[in-house]
């Protein structure tokens, strides 16, 4: 983003090291109870041994610190936008909140959503908000197979702007499916790699591996190894 402003988060470390901005947001989401731990029917039909539900940031102080984990991962990222796009329905609260956030810290932009209906009287149209144009970010909570990104890209070309980024909470790093069965790359790496969309997440599966092991002491031990073997079978080769 190119306001004159410093970048006032957290750049994701290149060693192996600890991301502090993805702990951080860890820690807050494990205490929202936003992460959780046990057993949970994932959308390819897994059993997984955590899961992150975004809706249940719901008041106005979890809205508005989530709002400042995405604009400090945003800023730390480089990625430079100039509009953003809340797709229906989650995108549109967290698509809200990051852009009165970027505001307060000096980076005013354009902020639109889509309806799920077209509306066939007053204004009429699917769109709402500014006009889509330039290079647009979405932004999302997490990617599973990537269906909401084509959506998102499909309704901004068709308005002539150009689908530039993601940013979104939680990088699960597993494998996608694709009519029923496993593939070698994640969600994330698919929108990157055939979408040609640059992608930024607040933290990822490894960075709640390292937060499980740095708490096993506190009653962390077994969801660790559950959260590893999963892990393991369903994980995606990074790079």
């Amino acid at each position: 983003m190119s306001d004159g402003v410093a970048s006032t988060g957290t750049r994701a470390p290149q060693d192996g090291g600890t991301d502090e901005l993805a702990q951080e947001f860890v820690r807050f989401a494990v205490d929202c109870g936003v992460l959780r731990f046990g057993e949970f029917k994932t959308k390819a039909g897994r059993i997984s041994p955590y899961f992150f539900n975004a809706g249940l940031f719901d008041d106005g102080a979890k809205l508005a610190r989530l709002a400042q984990f995405y604009a400090r991962r945003l800023l730390a990222s480089g990625i430079e936008f100039d509009m953003i796009f809340g797709p229906a329905y989650k995108g549109i609260p967290l698509g809200v909140a990051l852009a009165v956030e970027l505001a307060h810290m000096g980076h005013n932009r354009p902020f639109a959503y889509n309806r799920k209906e077209a509306k066939d009287h007053g204004e009429g149209g699917s769109l709402v908000g500014a006009p889509l144009k330039g290079r647009v970010l979405i932004v999302d909570d997490v990617m599973s197979a990537g269906t909401a990104a084509r959506e998102s890209i499909n309704i901004i070309e068709a308005a002539g702007a150009t689908p530039y980024a993601m940013v979104i909470a939680l990088d699960r790093q597993e494998k996608a499916t694709q009519d029923g069965a496993d593939v070698a790359h994640s969600a994330v790496q698919y929108v990157q790699r055939q979408l040609g969309l640059k992608v930024c997440s607040i933290a990822k599966l490894s960075d709640l591996m390292q937060y499980l092991g740095q708490h096993e002491s506190q009653g962390m031990a077994a969801v660790h190894q559950r959260v590893q073997a999963y892990r393991q079978r369903y994980g995606v080769e990074e790079g």
